[in-house]
């Protein structure tokens, strides 16, 4: 008993030491931290990173996981194996014209992205 309540007491006290100090600190790094993220080639960089996030060079593996994630969902359907097994290759072939689709056009709408040939 005296153990426990020993244990409890040291807790507390450590609980309540450390949220001061750990807030201090907490506010310390964060200062730091978004002093570095509003630098000039920080920004520069989220920018870029940013604008290729729009651009079309985001299509062809989306494109890819969509048709991933078809299969998968054509498999997991009920039914016999050869119902499930008809329904993946379906799938995949779709996948595949979408894949194809979004390298040949950067869009996985069909349409050419700019700047694509």
């Amino acid at each position: 008993m005296r153990g426990k309540l020993g244990l409890v007491i040291g807790l507390g006290a450590g609980y309540v030491l450390g949220t001061r100090a750990g807030r201090e600190r907490y506010e310390q790094i964060k200062t730091q931290a978004l002093k570095v993220w509003n630098l000039d080639p920080v920004q520069e960089q989220v920018g870029k990173a940013k604008k290729l996030a729009a651009s079309g060079a985001m299509v062809l593996p989306r494109a890819a996981w969509n048709g991933a994630a078809g299969v998968v969902k054509a498999v997991n359907k009920q039914g016999s194996a050869g119902t499930k097994l008809d329904a993946a290759i379906d799938a995949t072939k779709d996948a595949a014209d979408d894949v194809k689709k979004a390298a040949d056009t950067g869009s996985p709408t069909g349409t050419k992205a700019a700047g694509a040939k």
